[in-house]
């Protein structure tokens, strides 16, 4: 009589923004294992590996719905894989509130993206939210500054992030037959390899773990990469494209709030203004996206 029952709908509510939790706070192991001496792709390639690995088998169970399709999940796990490896190096490397508002111009690039690929079209929503987009990406680089100021590495790396899952975005959209888990294993794969890539364009010697280390870098893909993944994966799968897109700005809230409150990072006025400017555009083009599907 008492007990809760959850509906689908709110199951997929629940595991969407528990994903959004796990990746917004995702920069917080990543800073930790430097501490320990792990650093670099190397967490990539062993914490996105194993759920690679864990997963193979769901993927198995599919193959038959695989055929004609391998370009494109290439193009899934490149894409995919590129945005998940970027902005993982970059959390890691710079400045998470920085990170993760260049990387949330996504939706700015998907608007584009789906207007080229796709033939959508530009409603007076979409500009809006653009040019608010692009107002905040110069609030948060610094103003009139950022013509002075080249942008750095993790800046480029961030927004590269950005652009690369936006890009993804429209290839899932193609490909949206495609079940979850074969998509979570090309976007993780991807991110396994190219992380690998990275490792190799620093031209530094590989890293040897010792048991401990193993053991760290075990748990975060067991408990936090593939629960973060199979979350983010069940709900996105259940809900329309609109809500999806607006739980998913829960991860950008925690991120942000996460470093300032745990991390010690502190909030410049131009990054607050960037950032009201970058969610209000983000929200805008889920509402856009959801008018849409309508």
């Amino acid at each position: 009589m008492f007990g809760l029952t959850f509906q689908p709908r709110q199951k997929a509510v629940s595991a969407l923004l528990v994903g959004s939790v796990f990746w917004g706070l995702f920069w917080w192991p990543l800073k930790s294992l430097s501490m320990f001496g792990i650093q670099g792709g190397i967490v990539q390639v062993y914490a996105f590996g194993l759920s690679v690995l864990l997963l193979l088998p769901f993927v198995w169970n599919n193959l038959e719905q695989l055929r004609g399709q391998i370009r494109l999940i290439l193009l899934i796990a490149a894409l995919g894989g590129w945005a998940t490896a970027a902005l993982v190096t970059s959390l890691a490397a710079g400045s998470v509130v920085r990170v993760m508002l260049l990387f949330y111009l996504a939706p700015v690039w998907t608007i584009l993206a789906a207007r080229i690929f796709l033939g959508e079209a530009f409603t007076r929503l979409r500009f809006i939210a653009l040019g608010l987009a692009l107002a905040g990406l110069a609030a948060t680089l610094g103003g009139s500054e950022i013509f002075s100021t080249p942008l750095s590495a993790i800046d480029m790396l961030a927004l590269s992030s950005g652009l690369a899952f936006a890009f993804n975005n429209v290839a899932i959209r193609v490909g949206h037959g495609l079940p979850d888990t074969v998509r979570a294993v090309a976007i993780n794969a991807g991110c396994a390899l190219i992380s690998f890539g990275f490792m190799c364009l620093e031209a530094k010697p590989m890293q040897t773990l010792d048991v401990m280390q193993l053991g760290m870098l075990s748990a975060l893909g067991l408990f936090w990469v593939l629960p973060g993944t199979l979350a983010t994966f069940y709900g996105v799968a259940r809900l329309d494209a609109g809500k999806a897109a607006i739980l998913l700005l829960a991860e950008l809230v925690v991120a942000v709030f996460s470093a300032v409150l745990i991390g010690g990072e502190q909030l410049s006025m131009q990054e607050i203004t960037g950032g009201f400017l970058i969610l209000t555009a983000a929200i805008i083009e889920a509402r856009s996206e959801a008018a849409a599907h309508i």
